[in-house]
């Protein structure tokens, strides 16, 4: 069985497990879980914040810098595919009464400078006032470019606005970043908080932790976060099992995501080879280009069943779902490569698609 549906399915590591049985543990509702302020700590030093707060999802640290940074009434300007908006259940609207003000994507999953500033209302009782620009890095596996994600604050600040980044995969980001330049992933990933108010990473995802997110900002703005944090349900007790898992993530699994792009990139050929010379295939898929460690190949829908059953039949677990190209109908299946799927489970993949 290869399990390629999400880098949300990693299993915790042996060297994880002891570091969660050894945590000193506290009760972090009264802020004295040791293991939980250590990764609270580590975290907002190795990204450059003053404070950071932990909580069990990334929907709800989302929901939580969109509570903090709005109140009712007012608007944040996000993309049509990010998840805080497309992929969280509304919980802007629903609970937070924020007007969420979608924008299209870029092919380079970027939104234009022009669209987030031509969106931006005017002062004026008719509007929601517009109080926040959301980021998503990565999106879609994309990379946000650093140049342009520096032009989004500098919009904001001229403007009046806040900024929140969307980070669940930041530091699949920063390594396919330092995977270009020669940097390092940890300081590239502090560049891209560089002037962003808030930001949310993900730590049950690539990083391989079993449960949680963490939101990082000011010491007034995480203090004001807590608050939310309380009344979303979010307060953990003896939460420090979980921030030792954390903590493990963020110390020894950051340079190891360069593994997983590269699982990526020669899944992605691959699909890419058999795409253009499969008897099935063949003028019926598209295999993408892959940045970081997420692959979409998009199959047509006059075969996309029997293909997906396929692979469900050989043990391939994936995600699908409906993706309009052109004029006709495709289903586009995401694969994601992930600290529990190596190079062994890609080559068999693609030997599964090749027997189709």
């Amino acid at each position: 069985m290869s399990d390629f549906r999400s880098d949300t399915v990693t299993q915790p590591t042996a060297a994880m497990k002891r570091a969660m049985m050894e945590a000193p543990l506290g009760d972090d509702v009264f802020g004295d879980d040791p293991s939980v302020i250590r990764l609270q700590e580590t975290a907002a030093a190795m990204l450059g914040f003053e404070a950071a707060l932990f909580a069990p999802s990334g929907t709800q640290t989302n929901l939580i810098a969109l509570l903090t940074h709005c109140q009712r009434g007012d608007e944040a300007i996000v993309g049509q595919q990010w998840h805080t908006y497309r992929w969280e259940a509304g919980g802007m609207a629903v609970l937070g009464s924020i007007q969420p003000q979608p924008l299209e994507h870029q092919a380079d999953g970027t939104i234009a400078l022009a669209d987030i500033e031509a969106a931006i209302k005017p002062d004026d009782p008719h509007f929601a006032k517009t109080r926040l620009i959301v980021m998503e890095n990565t999106t879609g596996g994309k990379v946000l470019p650093l140049a342009y994600l520096r032009e989004v604050s500098a919009l904001a600040k001229q403007r009046g606005l806040r900024c929140h980044i969307d980070g669940a995969r930041l530091f699949n980001a920063a390594v396919a970043i330092a995977e270009e330049s020669g940097g390092d992933p940890v300081s590239v990933a502090r560049d891209i908080c560089t002037s962003y108010d808030s930001v949310s990473v993900c730590l049950s995802k690539g990083l391989g932790a079993p449960v949680g997110s963490l939101l990082l900002g000011s010491k007034e703005f995480i203090q004001q976060a807590r608050r939310a944090r309380k009344m979303l349900g979010g307060g953990m007790r003896q939460a420090g099992m979980l921030a030792a898992a954390g903590l493990h993530a963020l110390q020894n699994h950051v340079q190891r995501l360069a593994d997983d792009h590269a699982n990526a990139r020669v899944l992605a050929e691959g699909l890419a080879k058999l795409a253009a010379s499969h008897p099935k295939l063949e003028g019926k898929s598209v295999a993408h280009t892959a940045q970081t460690n997420i692959v979409f190949f998009d199959v047509d829908a006059a075969v996309a069943d029997d293909f997906l059953q396929h692979l469900a039949t050989h043990g391939v677990k994936i995600t699908a779902g409906t993706q309009r190209m052109k004029e006709r109908a495709m289903k586009r299946i995401r694969w994601v490569a992930h600290l529990d799927v190596n190079r062994a489970d890609v080559d068999r993949a693609l030997q599964v698609v090749a027997s189709f």
